[in-house]
């Protein structure tokens, strides 16, 4: 019994070491920031675990096995870096001035190779055609003639063959990246051919960042007359009760608000709330971020951080007739032609007891702080971009996003663009 004892106690113990360790060697001026740690489900950032720097360094211990894309977030400083797992130890050094990270320097294997390879991608696909032009121009016993041609000799033997025993979610992205994503007209693939690798596909497809991207090929091989029987076909092999079939389902859901096809993103979010299955964290997320912003639906509260032309601390607090929330951004070209018309109506707007609140999903301080001098509404941000509790709270994929609310904070109206906004009180 004895003997026993002691091995369950080791096994015990070896449970819940991690399975791979990220380690990053910071900059001086990062000690005590917390940072937060991400793997990826889809196209969906997953908090996994939430870290300080000490002395230096950050570690994160992932607790299971995890092969795939990752990001580590300073909420603090608002900077944001991407890496890779095989589930192995992860080594990264980044370097910053400012504040702000302007280089990483992956020291881990799996990553360094990877960073290379994608620059070398990068560099064939948008460098060498360019290169190739240019050669024309310079004769080939010239200095800068040879340079071109050595360098067009190497992008053009650039490799992205990797030992998938080796190094498998490399290969895995990049082979499946370069079959189902880019952009090569000899390459075509038939739609049942993208139906049979997102059905036999491992669980790499989720951490990839491959699916959405492999999901709107899907549907564009489909034709737009035939979305929905794309869809239903795609879900029907999947069957839309598993774990990958409500993924994608999910997926779907968002591709459709995101490209404001509303019959087809009510059609399969109606299809969602009436599954009879177990639901996963991911569709059960999609579920309630939607259900938050349904007409008749009271707006989640938030509670500003640093809010301009108010004292209020809250959007409860704000009290009016109507309110109009808006969701935007200074770097949006389409805030950049809406608001203004929004500003042209302000006291119009204001004179019937209508509020307006714009919740900024900027990341720039100087560049929200200049944006916001010419609105006289209530401005506040996070100053965490498309990190915003925003997001996922109010369901927002684009900006600008309008709604608008009664004097309880009840949703009345969800306006596609400002046009709207202003008919809606008659002042178009």
């Amino acid at each position: 019994m004895k003997k026993i004892s002691i091995l369950a106690a080791f096994l015990a113990a070896f449970s819940i070491q991690a399975q791979f360790t990220v380690t990053v060697q910071t900059p001086a001026d990062f000690t005590n920031q917390d940072a937060i740690l991400y793997s990826l489900n889809g196209s969906r950032d997953i908090i996994a675990s939430t870290e300080k720097v000490k002395n230096g360094v950050l570690t994160f211990k992932y607790p299971t096995s995890y092969s795939g894309m990752m990001k580590i977030y300073f909420p603090g400083s608002n900077n944001t870096f991407s890496f890779i797992s095989e589930n192995k130890n992860v080594s990264i050094k980044i370097e910053a001035q400012n504040n702000k990270i302007n280089n990483i320097i992956y020291q881990d294997e799996a990553n360094d190779l990877m960073s290379k390879q994608q620059e070398g991608s990068q560099k064939k696909e948008l460098i060498l055609p360019a290169l190739t032009q240019i050669k024309e121009y310079y004769k080939d016993n010239t200095d800068f003639g040879k340079a071109l041609k050595t360098e067009i000799s190497r992008l053009t033997g650039t490799s992205n063959e990797i030992d998938a025993a080796k190094h498998p979610f490399i290969s895995y992205y990049n082979t499946n990246y370069a079959k189902y994503i880019a952009n090569d007209p000899s390459k075509k693939v038939s739609q049942d051919d993208i139906v049979n690798f997102i059905d036999k596909s491992n669980d790499m497809l989720e951490t990839s960042s491959l699916l959405r991207p492999v999901l709107v090929a899907y549907l564009n091989a489909g034709g737009n007359a035939n979305v929905g029987a794309s869809v239903d076909k795609l879900l029907d092999k999947l069957k839309v009760e598993t774990p990958r079939g409500q993924t994608v389902l999910s997926e779907l859901i968002d591709i459709f608000d995101v490209y404001e096809m509303k019959d087809l993103k009510d059609k399969y979010l109606n299809l969602a709330k009436n599954l009879k299955c177990t639901i996963t964290d991911r569709l059960a997320s999609t579920l309630k971020s939607n259900a938050n912003v349904q007409i008749g639906s009271t707006f989640p509260n938030n509670k500003f951080q640093s809010p301009v032309n108010t004292t209020a601390k809250s959007i409860y607090d704000v009290k009016a007739d109507k309110k109009v929330i808006v969701f935007w951004s200074s770097t949006c070209s389409h805030c950049e032609s809406e608001l203004p018309k929004l500003l042209e109506k302000y006291n119009d707007l204001k004179a019937k007891d209508i509020q307006i609140i714009g919740l900024s999903l900027d990341v720039d301080k100087d560049s929200y702080t200049k944006k916001i001098a010419a609105f006289p509404w209530i401005n506040d941000s996070e100053l965490r971009g498309w990190n915003s509790s925003y997001t996922e709270t109010y369901n927002v994929h684009a900006t600008p996003t309008y709604f608008i609310l009664d004097a309880n904070n009840k949703i009345i109206s969800k306006p596609d663009h400002v046009g709207d906004v202003l008919e809606y009180f008659k002042l178009k």
